[in-house]
């Protein structure tokens, strides 16, 4: 029996929270980001505390007029979330070209008011892609010691950045402390110089046209000279699935709701079989966040479940196991087994999270 779903919007452009204390890195790692992605078109926000906006400088000239300045002040304070959304709107612009949005907030903002506002945006075009915090491992004692509120802000993270972490002598207590801290749905990632491969917080294009839904096939193949050294960003793991049998939603939406600590991100396109017949269904999850999009299958289309998941630390062969229990090949749905699923479509209730 199908069910009935809404149908599909346009494109949504995923919003990145880039947080943490001033001299933590956030800029190195956004210039990082900004020459190491792959072809894909990066929007800033960029939130100096200070007249003169250094951080703007900073990584304007490789972003050009994709670069918001919100100048003097603090985001959280400074704007409402439809203001916010008045800056997000020029950059979501189609004409933009823009494949991901990143707001790096000043080093006093308050990560949990940045993320509120983009939960509460109306704008159409852009989804919450997640908020990144970075740490200074060489001062991470005595910022926590300044600032209690770190903790708060790294219970909020959906990945933890600790960097500097060659300029740390006991590197490997401040990796665990931080995990420690950490809500367990986040991804703990060491890295020196902000180097963290841009795959774990959008899809780097292709430099040419491939066929294929995911973008993430040759995730390990596209190494640039100089882009591993020292491979300490490397430190996380894959797993792609691909399954002709489409997927049970009450056992899927039980193994997302569970999923393990350190898996980051899940993306791809569901197959649930007779529960929807006319559409298969993007899936975004980044953290705690999760997000179904319906979308029309095309005729003659081959139905499969294609996702990819990436975290640190994670147990792929598990977790594979675990994807494969979700398959059925039941010929009839049961009429409330895509409620957990509606749950999480845009349109069909408030934004949610998916709490572990």
């Amino acid at each position: 029996m199908s069910q009935s779903s809404p149908a599909p919007g346009p494109p949504q452009i995923p919003v990145i929270v880039l947080a943490g204390f001033l001299g933590s890195g956030k800029t190195t790692l956004l210039n990082h980001l900004l020459h190491r992605s792959g072809g894909s078109r990066i929007g800033a926000i960029v939130n100096d505390f200070g007249a003169i906006e250094i951080d703007t400088m900073a990584v304007a000239g490789a972003l050009g007029d994709s670069t918001v300045s919100l100048g003097n002040g603090c985001l959280c304070c400074a704007v409402d979330s439809s203001e916010l959304d008045v800056f997000l709107d020029r950059l979501a612009q189609p004409a933009a070209g823009i494949d991901v949005i990143v707001i790096e907030a000043s080093g006093l903002a308050e990560p949990q008011e940045l993320v509120r506002m983009l939960l509460a945006s109306e704008h159409p075009g852009i989804v919450y892609g997640g908020l990144v915090e970075v740490v200074d491992a060489a001062e991470f004692d005595d910022t926590r010691a300044q600032h209690p509120e770190i903790d708060r802000h790294l219970a909020l993270a959906d990945l933890v950045v600790v960097n500097k972490l060659d300029r740390a002598a006991d590197g490997e207590r401040v990796l665990g402390l931080v995990r420690s801290l950490t809500d367990r749905a986040a991804a703990v990632v060491p890295a020196t110089y902000g180097r963290i491969d841009p795959e774990y917080l959008f899809d780097c294009r292709p430099g040419e046209e491939r066929l294929g839904q995911l973008s993430f096939d040759d995730l390990h193949d596209h190494d640039t000279a100089g882009e591993h050294e020292g491979h300490l960003h490397t430190a996380y793991d894959s797993l792609s699935f691909a399954c002709e049998l489409p997927l049970d939603p009450r056992r899927l939406m039980t193994f997302l709701d569970s999923r393990p600590g350190g898996l980051y991100r899940i993306k791809g396109y569901v197959d649930f079989g007779p529960y929807d017949t006319g559409n298969r269904y993007a899936v975004h999850a980044v953290g705690r966040f999760l997000r179904f999009y319906p979308q029309a299958w095309a005729p003659g289309e081959e139905r499969l479940t294609q996702l990819v998941l990436i975290g640190s630390g994670i147990d792929a062969p598990a977790l594979r196991k675990e994807l494969e229990a979700c398959t059925s090949d039941a010929p009839h749905a049961d009429e409330h087994g895509m409620w957990g699923v509606l749950r999480y479509v845009q349109g069909d209730g408030d934004y949610d999270e998916a709490e572990s």
